[in-house]
């Protein structure tokens, strides 16, 4: 039963950062109907800027954290107007294998600035366990679960609430209605890859906290998309689901499927898992049937 409740945990923690990476891949769909097929090595490049400005510029972990978030909007922006702006009227097809050229232009500066050894991420948490139900918890994993589900909580806040995620549904749903209201769609879509790096960059942070920091982080991005799929593609609260339940499949997995079979099966349970639901839910958990008349 102890071994049951540690693997949850540890689900948990690793489910709230994959859901907290999953909503910022579903800030870009709802914003710019484009799937970020980069969006795993946001999360690992924001891992090694702050590993860079914490290792090398000798400021405080947090301030060093605060800073390689302003870096993370930056890149961003930057990547979203010198590459992204240019081709989002053309063919779908485009707009993916753009995203795929992103991905392995990361992973190759990545690998050529830091190569491709683990690197072990400064300690940004204190030391320490608590003590729960007999249970002995990291504080790692107690931090990293509430900072994943207060972020969690604020991003859903935002885009579901206020009047620039309100903006952002408008300018996706309606382009041209939008449009006529003072909308600008690629001033949206630049806040959707700022507020999606931004949070990639923190998830980035919690997972490198959590394991060894290498170019393998990106691989996330891989693990995101059954979360996606099960929590309907669109959906903030699917993504949050799917997210918990794909990060606790995949830790109960690792602790009772592993060492019988002797071997790694995390990611075919998960795309197990999405494979029984999708037979079940076409359209995912949360997704919406869609309609077309002719």
């Amino acid at each position: 039963m102890e071994g049951l409740i540690t693997y949850l945990v540890i689900g948990l923690v690793k489910g709230s950062i994959l859901a907290l990476v999953a909503l910022g891949m579903v800030l870009i769909i709802k914003a710019t109907n484009v799937i970020n097929f980069a969006h795993g090595d946001l999360v690992m490049v924001g891992a090694f800027v702050t590993y860079g400005i914490v290792t090398y510029s000798g400021l405080p972990i947090w301030i060093s954290v605060l800073l390689s978030i302003v870096v993370s909007g930056l890149l961003g922006y930057i990547t979203y107007h010198l590459i992204l702006k240019k081709i989002s009227h053309g063919p779908l097809i485009s707009i993916i294998m753009v995203t795929l050229g992103i991905s392995y232009f990361f992973q190759g500066g990545i690998t050529l600035v830091f190569g491709s050894k683990n690197y072990s991420f400064p300690k940004i948490f204190p030391d320490g366990m608590i003590s729960i139900a007999g249970l002995q918890i990291s504080y790692l994993y107690i931090y990293s679960l509430i900072i994943a589900a207060i972020l969690m909580v604020i991003f859903v806040i935002l885009f579901q609430y206020s009047r620039l995620g309100l903006a952002m549904r408008a300018s996706a749903d309606n382009p041209k209605a939008a449009e006529s209201l003072g909308i600008r769609r690629n001033k949206m879509a630049a806040y959707s890859w700022i507020i999606a790096t931004i949070v990639a960059t923190i998830g980035g942070i919690l997972l490198a906290s959590l394991n060894v920091m290498n170019v393998g982080l990106a691989h996330i991005g891989l693990v995101v998309f059954p979360v996606l799929i099960i929590g309907g593609l669109q959906s903030l609260i699917g993504a949050v689901v799917g997210g918990l339940f794909i990060g606790v499949t995949e830790s109960v997995a690792a602790g009772y499927i592993n060492p019988i079979v002797g071997s790694s099966t995390e990611e075919l349970v998960a795309f197990a898992v999405l494979l029984i639901i999708l037979m079940v839910r076409p359209y995912g958990l949360f997704g919406k049937r869609e309609v077309e008349r002719l």
